[in-house]
């Protein structure tokens, strides 16, 4: 058995764990997967009072299934082995009753996908007050008083309005903050945070690192923190354990296995991700690395020299959008989300667009494509006024301009396979003489992307979250554009897949000519890259420079507040 001690009051001693799954039968026997452990043994470490554990490792790596091990949160298909004792009681033996007393109160959760775990027909308000409700016994009025509370200690805006909004009507920064306050409602002793920073710009991402610690100190909570950002649990952890394949690779205190990792996998880890001072063209990725080998040179010579005297394909003059909001009882008013923004943008360039949530990156990102409409300005596309085309032009346009989402699972239809996925846009635009040609390109941009001819007749389900962009990619690429507008498509991917990712994105980008509107909250990605950034707060252009002048020297003081907010801790390691 690996096991990570900490001396100290442990709260929380995870034993000889082991995890495994039921994949269904085949000649009778049951097949089985295991996640956690092997036939070597199982995991152990463990988490004292007013200590952050953080677990680091790829996709797949086990961490998840540790955590959710913890309050019996896995599917009925999973088998644990092993010991988990909370205050001396195993919990792998608790009865549900005694489970559910202890979820939300004594030990606590913070998930990735907020939206997947807010309920969307219930109020902020009334999923924090439930909770506090529930096992504390508060009434309505005196749980929504603390709601309230809650909501402005983890740095939401106008708390007492949010108590009212529904799920949707956040921003996935503000609800992840709605999912930390419930989180923290009853004063658990442990808290279990899965990928809680992921989708936050670094301003907030610093608030609620910042809030964490503090609760942390005051209430000598333990926190099991789950995380793929090694700059984050740089900042935030006391000890760390490094996962891979479901066994333990290296633990130890972070200061330790960050300056002088032991294992080749946790030197692999902080190798591969961007950095602001970083000019490679490539990033090395976790196998190669483990090889001894560097980053692979690009695929071909760039297609489109990164000139300034490159065509221009998009400018945007003085672009703005405005949404109507009820204010009171009976009134309205418009809420500027993009306000007086102008642009251009190069073929073969990449313009990256930085700024916290609710600054207006995505809304400008979707006027572009006219998923929104402008309410003034002008985009000239190509030297065409983008908003002026309507019916069979706007149509043919809209084959030269796509976009990448940042949840590649929301935006695959989950009834399709792969094949129907890549062949309804080459049907809808007529391109290809018929189906079967159509394939040949679809399992070409299969290939392209990565991916094997096996991945054309089966489901989004069926892979992982990298796999799942390459696949939104490789969608974006059927119509064959020349732009493609990229919102926050690496945000949600561990470390080792962003790395293949953005160098898949190079590589299409110096192969094809693209341009790229690239969109994102990590500033270290936008500097490995973007050509020019803009900064946004409030709808506003606040900056606009070169991506390596504004990073190294920038003007505005919210440009130097959302520098000063990346965490720092992995830079000494690297």
């Amino acid at each position: 058995m690996t096991t990570a001690s900490t001396p100290g009051s442990t709260l929380l001693r995870i034993e000889d764990l082991k995890v495994r799954f039921r994949l269904g039968r085949e000649h009778g026997q049951t097949r089985w997967g295991r996640a956690v452990g092997d036939d070597a043994g199982g995991i152990g470490f463990d988490i004292p009072e007013n200590t952050t554990v953080a677990l680091v490792g790829e996709s797949g790596s086990g961490k998840s299934v540790t955590a959710m091990s913890i309050v019996h949160l896995l599917p009925e298909n999973a088998e644990r082995t092993g010991r988990i004792l909370f205050d001396g009681r195993d919990l792998l033996q608790a009865p549900p009753a005694e489970l559910r007393a202890l979820r939300g109160r004594a030990i606590a959760c913070v998930f990735q996908d907020p939206m997947g775990s807010l309920n969307p027909v219930f109020t902020v308000g009334a999923q924090i007050a439930e909770p506090l409700r529930l096992h504390l016994g508060l009434g309505r009025r005196a749980a929504l008083a603390r709601a309230e509370e809650l909501l402005a200690e983890v740095g939401l805006p106008e708390p007492k309005r949010r108590l009212s909004a529904y799920p949707h009507e956040l921003s996935g920064g503000q609800q992840q903050r709605v999912m930390i306050a419930m989180a923290l409602a009853c004063e658990p002793r442990l808290l279990i945070a899965d990928e809680p920073t992921t989708a936050l710009d670094v301003t907030v991402q610093r608030q609620i690192l910042e809030l964490l610690a503090r609760i942390k100190a005051e209430r000598r909570m333990g926190m099991l923190f789950i995380s793929h950002d090694l700059g984050v649990v740089g900042e935030i952890a006391d000890q760390v354990v490094v996962m891979r394949h479901g066994r333990i690779r290296e633990t130890g205190p972070v200061a330790t296995v960050f300056t002088a990792p032991q294992d080749a996998y946790t030197r692999a880890l902080l190798a591969c991700r961007p950095r602001l001072d970083d000019t490679a063209r490539r990033l090395v990725v976790i196998d190669a690395h483990i090889a001894g080998q560097t980053a692979p040179a690009p695929a071909t010579p760039p297609a489109v020299p990164r000139d300034a005297e490159a065509p221009v394909l998009i400018e945007a003059r003085g672009l703005c959008k405005s949404f109507p909001v009820r204010e009171g009882l009976f009134g309205r008013r418009a809420f500027k989300a993009v306000q007086d923004v102008s642009f251009t943008l190069r073929r073969g360039h990449t313009l990256g667009i930085v700024g916290e949530s609710g600054s207006g990156k995505t809304t400008m990102g979707l006027t572009l494509l006219r998923l929104h409409e402008a309410t003034a300005g002008q985009v000239l596309f190509d030297g065409r006024d983008l908003f002026a085309l309507q019916g069979a032009e706007r149509q043919a346009l809209r084959r030269r301009i796509q976009i990448v989402f940042q949840n590649p699972y929301a935006s695959l239809n989950p009834r399709f396979t792969i094949g129907q996925t890549l062949l309804e846009p080459m049907q809808i635009h007529q391109i290809g003489a018929d189906d079967r040609e159509r394939e040949t390109r679809a399992l070409a941009l299969l290939e392209r992307v990565g991916l094997d001819a096996t991945a054309f007749g089966k489901y989004p389900h069926e892979f992982s979250g990298g796999q799942r962009q390459r696949i939104a990619i490789a969608r974006a690429l059927t119509l064959s554009p020349e732009v493609l507008v990229l919102d926050e498509a690496v945000s949600a991917l561990d470390v080792s897949v962003q790395a293949q990712v953005l160098n898949l994105l190079r590589d299409l980008q110096d192969e094809l000519g693209l341009a790229y509107v690239f969109i994102s909250h990590d500033l270290a990605v936008v500097r490995f890259m973007a050509d020019e950034v803009l900064v946004m707060k409030d709808g506003c252009v606040v900056e606009r420079a070169d991506a390596q002048a504004l990073l190294a020297a920038p003007r505005e003081d919210y440009t130097r507040r959302l520098l000063g907010a990346i965490p720092r801790g992995y830079v000494a390691a690297q």
